[in-house]
């Protein structure tokens, strides 16, 4: 019970698999007091199911930590550069409805909280565009930085739009020649338990049984280990998200020059919304809808004519990819020596791509709080569920929030979602809030929150929500502030888009880099 931790296996592949194989043996393995062995067992037989194509910010620090070029991501994995969400038709359907969640903080965050002085404007100006510059240049498929910037450094903030098997195939690449990370290509037949309760081993077709200290679930949907094998219940959300169903294609640009999108593009439908996500070569699009409010029929249709509107009629082979899920986690996600992470911990709809982050944070906090003996392993596991139970029931109320916000009176889908029933109280507290005070930083009690207030005022704000603020004694004087702020930001606006490339031109001259030297 008190021997050292000395050999992690984690079962499954994919990007959940290879992120926490890399990111734990940057970590454990070089480490010169108690090295850890990092095996991975992937079934050569599995498919990835590829969903998760954008990322956040917090993926440049993960593939720097790993050891991977940002040159090497882009050109091997296709990816462009990601500055955030624009959501059309959430609010009301209409021809001009749109707004963007940016990666970018407002200008003065932290500071002053620009959203209460921009509600002056808002007939002028939207909150994005008034406090910050990422409207401005996705509204121009605009690249982040320039060509001459360094390696994950930006003008501005961005995160990547990648294709997920390519992807898992780089980070498979890296860990095993690089990070000296053990791979077995094996179908795994058995989990075995010790006298205490712990795995003490999985049993494999070709290698037999392969034994471990800390066993890491990775298995997707299956959930093998923490699922299956340990029985932890799965808590469904969809009560609260009602989305169950995705229809997924890959669809070419119409032609090689054509304007790589620097946001998602995340469009209201009668049932659900249209993700449409541009990488170098292709745009992964894609319908997710509730199965209860419209067929999957109707849902063809929809994702049809949406790629008729962009393409043209008859111009892409139509035979999208049929995904369904359930909303909603695991009730713990560490169990005695057993971690589950990805798919196998939980999944959500991709609205705010959140699957891939939650697999960095996940192997972050495995990495940076190892625990020394198994004695601490359960102590770190209690920690663990806390903070993870706390950032999936933040995720899960930041998705609903773009739901109730609308006015979409057009389908039953839009009138449920706004039903208090399905409204976590929590959130609907917050909501009651906000009407007299703007999201600040005092209501996210957490220094490494899921969604800064940040994003909630994005969200908010962008979809039309008012906030009726007492002006106190120091009003007229930040006022100024604001004021300052507000036209500096244009300024600001102006000077950068003269001087950014477009993100395809961005891309095409780092890819001739690469390929230069190689």
């Amino acid at each position: 019970m008190n021997g050292s931790i000395k050999r992690v296996v984690i079962i499954g592949g994919g990007s959940a698999g290879w992120l926490t194989a890399g990111l734990l043996a940057s970590e454990l393995a070089a480490s010169e007091d108690s090295p850890v062995e990092v095996a991975l067992i992937e079934s050569p037989d599995v498919q990835t199911i590829g969903v998760g194509e954008g990322t956040w910010p917090t993926m440049r620090v993960s593939l720097q930590k790993i050891g991977i070029s940002e040159t090497d991501f882009l050109s091997r994995c296709t990816a462009s550069f990601k500055q955030g969400t624009k959501f059309s038709g959430w609010v009301n359907g209409s021809s001009d409805d749109h707004y963007y969640h940016p990666f970018s903080v407002p200008a003065g965050y932290g500071d002053l909280d620009l959203a209460e002085y921009w509600q002056e404007h808002r007939d002028r100006v939207t909150f994005a565009n008034a406090v910050g510059v990422q409207g401005y240049l996705c509204d121009r498929d605009l690249a982040p930085r320039q060509p001459a910037t360094p390696d994950y450094a930006f003008v501005a903030n961005y995160g990547y739009h990648l294709d997920a098997g390519k992807f898992a195939e780089l980070l498979k690449e890296h860990c095993t020649q690089n990070l000296g990370v053990r791979y077995l290509g094996d179908h795994v037949t058995g989990v075995n338990s010790g006298p205490n309760g712990d795995i003490e081993s999985v049993s494999t077709k070709r290698n037999g049984d392969i034994s471990g200290y800390l066993f890491i679930d990775c298995t997707g949907l299956q959930s093998l280990l923490l699922g299956k094998h340990y029985g932890i219940p799965f808590i469904s959300r969809s009560n609260v998200l009602f989305n169950d169903s995705a229809l997924a294609i890959q669809v070419p640009y119409a032609r090689p020059d054509s304007p790589i999108a620097s946001q998602t593009i995340s469009t209201a439908r009668p049932a659900g919304w249209i993700w449409d996500i541009g990488l170098q070569a292709r745009r992964g699009i894609g319908y997710t809808y509730s199965s209860a409010h419209t067929t999957e029929e109707d849902a063809r249709r929809v994702l049809r004519d949406y790629l008729e509107a962009i393409a043209g009629k008859g111009s892409v082979a139509f035979e999208p990819r049929k995904i369904s899920f359930e909303s909603g986690h695991r009730e713990c996600f560490w169990h005695r020596n057993c971690v589950a992470i990805g798919m196998s911990a939980g999944f959500l709809e991709p609205l705010e791509a959140s699957a891939l982050v939650m697999i960095e944070l996940a192997g972050q906090m495995i990495a940076e709080e190892f625990p020394a003996n198994r004695k601490l392993m359960d102590i770190v596991a209690r920690r663990y569920n806390d903070k993870f139970r706390y950032r999936w029931d933040r995720i899960i109320d930041f998705l609903k929030l773009h739901y109730i916000l609308s006015q979409r009176d057009d389908s039953a889908f839009w009138r449920d979602n706004r039903d208090p029933s399905g409204i976590p109280d929590g959130l609907a507290e917050m909501l009651e809030l906000w009407r007299y005070q703007v999201p600040g930083q005092n209501d996210f009690p957490h220094f490494d929150e899921i969604f800064s207030a940040a994003s909630y005022q994005y969200v908010l704000y962008g979809m039309g929500f008012e906030t009726h603020v007492r002006q106190g004694s120091q009003h007229a004087r930040q006022a100024e502030e604001a004021e300052r702020l507000f036209i500096e930001n244009t300024e600001n606006a102006n000077r950068i888009i003269g001087k950014l490339p477009t993100n395809r031109e961005l891309l095409q001259a780092i890819t001739q880099t690469a390929g230069a030297t190689r």
